[in-house]
């Protein structure tokens, strides 16, 4: 990867694509929402297909030669409709946000309701906050998990939910790390009348995968993101009953997109395809287990992790009872001068400022990717640990590095 026509035309992004290249390389990268996509995906995401508009849909489109954007975008639906058994799919949404996006703007009317988690324990900007879209257009009302169990307290979504009288309750989040239980989700949606949005943007892969519960068939509508754990093209996805499929498609064209990413679309395309390889179940099943390794070697060293263990791809901990003095944003850097990427994170009863808060969220889609196992998680638990009993520590930070390094060197990325 020289990026040897760039760098004809800008040396500049030539050297930054370059040094990117190396630092993914180069280091641990443990944000939750990341992965390593395979070379074929980055081939069709950089394509000439970016060339290309394509407003509108398959056989419906506003420009002429479409013939094989119809043929890229078919090939995406009806994988995506293979891999989670969906009815309507539409790949068009530019993100997991913009998916969103597109249910509230087909279903609700400014000033409706919504029923979703607080971002402090685990949702997401874009069910609900204040300084997303959503918070603003929208009634917003939020539920929370449990603080001794760090479980979602259904008896708490059910209350809400009967007083908030909600249009759309939403399940799925960015920082939970437990099974989603999307049918109390939905007795609860059908005893209040109301639609059931489940996001499911952080395990999409896990889903396809068999190593979580799929919502697909159970609410009302599903969407997801497509490039964290199911490794396809940058972008988002709706899944949604032939009942609501008009509506879905009008609202993300023309109502909130324009023109689709088409490049993106491709690379949806070729990443779907591989998901429905038998190799991409072992690679879901490895998540779960990394997650649950890593989980574990770090409650052997004292850290508390939330809800007390994973049933996902991530590990949330709460670094106030090991390390009282140490935030998650000071965590957060420490960790990256050592090679270990990931991300400070709000904790349930969240104490501190969202910028700079209590605790850490670790993700193993990334490492599962370039060939790590449970061992390799434990030894980087370790690591990990390393660094936050003596955070400001250079040497500490120094031989984690030369460690890191060796654990890259023995599970290479993009050679």
């Amino acid at each position: 990867m020289d990026y040897e026509h760039v760098r004809e035309v800008d040396p500049a992004v030539a050297d930054a694509l370059v040094g990117e290249v190396d630092r993914q390389r180069s280091s641990l990268q443990m944000i939750a929402s990341e992965n390593h996509v395979s070379e074929a995906v980055l081939e069709a995401q950089s394509s000439v297909l970016t060339n290309k508009y394509a407003e509108g849909y398959p056989g419906a489109r506003y420009y002429g030669g479409c013939e094989y954007a119809d043929e890229i975008e078919n090939l995406a639906i009806e994988r995506a409709k293979e891999l989670w058994g969906a009815e309507h799919v539409n790949v068009q949404p530019h993100s997991g946000t913009q998916a969103n996006q597109g249910v509230y703007y087909a279903m609700l009317e400014p000033g409706d309701r919504i029923l979703s988690m607080e971002l402090d324990h685990g949702g997401h900007l874009s069910h609900g906050h204040p300084a997303n879209f959503t918070g603003q257009l929208y009634d917003v009302e939020q539920y929370v998990v449990d603080a001794e169990t760090g479980r979602i307290d259904f008896e708490d979504v059910k209350t809400k939910a009967e007083a908030h009288d909600p249009d759309v309750i939403v399940s799925g989040y960015s920082a939970y790390p437990r099974e989603v239980e999307w049918e109390r989700f939905q007795e609860i949606a059908e005893d209040v009348g109301t639609y059931h949005l489940a996001d499911i943007a952080h395990i999409t892969g896990l889903v396809a995968g068999g190593v979580h519960e799929n919502p697909v068939g159970t609410a009302d509508f599903v969407t997801g993101s497509t490039h964290k754990t199911i490794r396809a093209g940058r972008g988002g996805i709706i899944m949604t009953s032939e009942e609501h499929a008009d509506e879905i498609d009008s609202a993300v064209f023309p109502g909130g997109q324009g023109g689709p990413l088409m490049h993106n679309v491709a690379g949806k395309a070729v990443g779907f395809k591989e998901a429905l390889e038998p190799e991409f179940e072992e690679y879901a099943q490895q998540v779960v287990a990394n997650a649950k390794a890593l989980a574990d070697r770090l409650q052997d060293h004292g850290l508390r992790v939330v809800s007390g263990g994973t049933d996902v791809h991530l590990v949330l901990v709460d670094l106030r009872g090991s390390h009282p003095d140490l935030s998650g944003g000071t965590a957060e850097e420490a960790l990256e001068d050592a090679g270990i990427v990931l991300n400070a994170n709000t904790v349930p009863d969240e104490t501190r400022p969202p910028f700079d808060p209590s605790g850490i969220r670790i993700g193993t889609p990334a490492l599962t990717s370039r060939g790590f196992d449970e061992d390799d998680h434990r030894t980087v638990a370790d690591l990990i640990v390393e660094v936050l009993d003596d955070p400001e520590d250079e040497d500490v930070r120094a031989e984690v590095l030369e460690d890191v390094a060796a654990l890259c060197e023995a599970n290479p990325l993009y050679e």
